[in-house]
């Protein structure tokens, strides 16, 4: 469960990028957020990922801890979250940029393996979870090639199977069609409502109306701060 109640965010030149943002994301929810450039959205993942902090109100994200066959919850407050344990809360996510943030001179396999290894994963798990990623998004024949011989859409692709590669709960994906052709985009989103079908949350930033209107999600729309719309489907406008 994701919740912004009465969220204000206001930088320190006096802009006031969210005023007032009150929104919950229930576990295993597929949202669209929306609006025009300028109006928020940057700004609510940034504080979701922890770049930025609150300065009013509170945002909570509570995580499913899996052992075994026994369930158990941990819950951050974001703006009380110590420096020190950032980096463990964003274990719990995974995370999709418009720009891809691959590594140049890495392959296929070790740019997934990557997410992995800085966890401190097992190198027996690795070899076994990696290819296990990269079929999900149909890349197991480009385990070795390398970013530059891969066309935009299969470069998302190795993004989104590192952004799964620590099994995380939610999947945030700002912008992940911008800078790969319409048919592309549509495979993206396509994948990525796979991947919410496992039970994944997955949030979507997106200035894509076409995408938005063919998947029928709920769609969270932002404009100067606040939230104007929230509905499943044609809420773009």
């Amino acid at each position: 469960m994701i919740e912004f109640k009465d969220v204000k965010k206001v930088y320190p030149n006096g802009t006031v990028a969210l005023d007032g943002v009150n929104l919950k994301i229930a576990d295993g929810e597929f949202v669209f957020i929306v609006g025009e450039s300028g109006a928020g959205k940057t700004t609510l993942m940034k504080l979701l990922l922890r770049e930025e902090k609150v300065t009013g109100g509170t945002l909570s994200v509570r995580c499913e801890k899996q052992n075994g066959n026994r369930r158990s919850f941990v819950e951050y407050n974001l703006q009380k979250l110590s420096n020190f344990k950032v980096p463990f809360y964003r274990r719990e996510l995974g995370v999709v940029f418009q720009d891809f943030r691959l590594f140049p001179n890495k392959t296929v396999f070790e740019n997934v393996a990557f997410a992995m290894q800085v966890v401190g994963e097992s190198n027996r798990v690795i070899k076994r979870r990696v290819p296990a990623l990269l079929n999900i998004v149909n890349l197991t024949e480009k385990f070795n090639c390398y970013p530059s011989q891969l066309s935009g859409g299969e470069q998302q692709r190795v993004a989104l199977a590192r952004a799964l590669a620590n099994n995380p709960q939610i999947i945030i994906a700002d912008e992940p069609t911008g800078n790969i052709d319409p048919r592309m985009s549509l495979e993206i989103m396509n994948l990525l409502v796979k991947i919410h079908k496992r039970g994944k949350t997955v949030i979507v930033v997106t200035h894509e109306k076409d995408l938005v209107d063919y998947f029928k999600q709920r769609v969270v729309k932002i404009s100067d701060g606040k939230v104007v719309s929230d509905g499943v489907g044609g809420m773009f406008g």
